[in-house]
């Protein structure tokens, strides 16, 4: 019988929510302030977004092996030290001198900020008790899909009022509040204590092997996803090479660790079949939500010429609504079949973005940022029922295990998802040029009738009429250009759109829990 808390959990869920949210706000803020710190730092765009992707190397590289730096160093410790390395590692952060020193803080606060979440998620799951587990998993929900959804907003305020070294140093008082906190309110469960006693009266049995082989293909992964479509994908050798050793080296990897008897990382959980089919659900929810999150954005400042600032406007209305609607999810999870909420959760981010197929160049705020509000109702329908079937079947011991697992497949998800999305973004827009250029040439009337109505009006403002007709070409060539910049974001939505409703028929492959259960396991 497990030990009662010592602390009200509705005190432990906030302070380690808080911890989650913080680390995954920062990654989005951080996007946001890019081109003011390459321009602060005297680097170039492309240089400055290694500040993005040291942070994400090494993130990857620490998430998956977090639930066994738990059990080794014990969970509420290491959890703390998260804490304190992140908020140090944000304060070098905010006062590194040139580019390279902020290029070594990031992947240092992508260490320490890789052990938050899975950790956080662990412990509120531990908290409560199994009949109010959907409610620690909207609290937790709250913290990672809210997060990234005010981010833009919150990061363009800070780096148009302040300065974009306070994106990193806010995180300094706050990590203090929390390791205050933490310190009082969490606690490790006796069984985990005791399996830690045991291992190390053992001896401790390092999986080094497994360590090399996670940190070379994860790394290598890592770079190519955020790499990949600036250099061209595999028309560079570089990409093409880290690709093979991404490949060689995982495949590597989850071969031994398969085989070993004490792995850093516990493949072997995949084989529970809720388990793995919950993977695959939460890989698709990073893909999908971290792509249209991209997306959304991106399409307001191209195609309407929003500041960043009220980009990120556009976003937060649906981050507020996830914040209502969560705890309501949380409730319903213990009362009905998570599955069909995963089902109506799927269904209704489906529709939302095909919704966002409908979108033209002469589309208005609020139509946009309603059509965000409706996606974000899918995501609070999807979280927290996948967390719930998911662990059916995993022992409590494995806690720590399995939740590094499902955060490390959502974290590389959305950075497939981001990589995707831009992608198809750039070649559906090379595509669609092609073919409205094949339209635009002299013998169509119609091309013939709009250019010399705008050489006609070009005309009162240049010297000849050879200017205005070079003008009047101009500005068809915008024209086609933005015309397909546009369709080329409606067959992003469209497939992110799909990409939800293919996983439909993944539903039944999971087993449903008992009326009124909760997962026999840590979540």
């Amino acid at each position: 019988m497990p030990e009662a808390p010592r602390h009200n959990p509705w005190l432990v869920a906030p302070t380690v929510g808080l911890a989650a949210f913080m680390e995954v706000l920062d990654i989005s803020i951080a996007n946001v302030a890019l081109q003011h710190i390459a321009g602060s730092l005297s680097a170039s765009q492309d240089e400055s977004t290694w500040v993005l992707t040291s942070y994400l190397v090494t993130n990857a590289i620490v998430l998956p092996m977090s639930g066994w730096l738990a059990s080794v160093i014990g969970r509420k410790r290491y959890f703390m030290g998260c804490i304190a390395g992140f908020a140090l590692s944000s304060l070098l952060c905010g006062l590194a001198p040139n580019l390279g020193f902020l290029i070594v803080f990031r992947g240092l606060q992508g260490i320490t900020g890789g052990g938050l979440q899975p950790n956080a998620q662990a412990i509120l799951s531990d908290a409560f008790p199994p009949q109010k587990r959907g409610l620690a998993f909207a609290v937790y929900g709250i913290a990672v899909v809210f997060a990234p959804a005010i981010g833009p907003a919150f990061g363009g305020w800070i780096t148009d009022n302040f300065t974009w070294r306070w994106v990193f140093l806010i995180n300094m008082p706050v990590g203090i509040v929390l390791l205050l906190l933490t310190a009082r309110m969490v606690q490790d469960p006796p069984e985990l204590v005791a399996a830690r006693r045991e291992s190390l009266r053992r001896g401790l049995n390092v999986d080094y092997l497994g360590f090399a082989l996670l940190v070379l293909g994860m790394t290598a992964l890592q770079v190519v996803l955020d790499k990949g479509q600036e250099d061209d994908w595999f028309a560079s050798n570089f990409i093409l090479a880290l690709s093979l050793v991404a490949l060689l080296a995982l495949g590597a990897f989850i071969g031994w660790e398969l085989r070993h008897k004490e792995p850093i990382v516990d493949l072997r959980l995949l084989g529970h079949r809720n388990f793995g089919v919950g993977n695959i659900l939460m890989f698709m929810l990073g893909f999908v939500l971290l792509g249209s999150t991209v997306l959304l954005p991106l399409f307001v400042q191209v195609m309407l010429g929003y500041t960043a600032m009220d980009a990120g406007l556009v976003i937060s209305p649906g981050g507020f609504l996830i914040m209502l609607v969560m705890p309501v999810v949380g409730m319903l999870v213990a009362k009905t079949d998570p599955r069909l909420l995963i089902a109506g959760g799927l269904v209704v981010c489906s529709l939302a973005l095909f919704r966002m197929t409908g979108f033209d160049l002469s589309v208005d705020y609020w139509t946009v940022a309603w059509a965000r509000i409706y996606q974000s109702i899918g995501p609070a329908f999807l979280f927290i029922p996948i967390n719930t079937v998911a662990y059916i079947g995993i022992d409590r011991a494995k806690t720590n295990a399995a939740s590094a697992i499902i955060n490390m497949t959502r974290n590389i998800g959305g950075s497939i998802g981001i990589s995707v999305a831009t992608t198809i973004l750039t070649r559906s827009q090379q595509f669609h040029q092609n073919v409205l250029v094949a339209h635009v040439t002299p013998y169509s009337a119609a091309y013939r009738g709009t250019v010399s109505a705008l050489q006609q009006q070009m005309a009162a403002h240049v010297a000849s009429a050879a200017d205005a007709l070079h003008q009047a070409e101009a500005v068809i060539y915008s024209m086609v250009q933005r015309q397909a910049d546009m369709l080329a974001f409606i067959d992003a939505f469209r497939l992110l759109g799909i990409a939800f409703l293919v996983l439909l028929p993944c539903l039944f492959l999971m087993r449903r829990p008992a009326p009124g259960a909760a997962p026999r396991g840590g979540h």
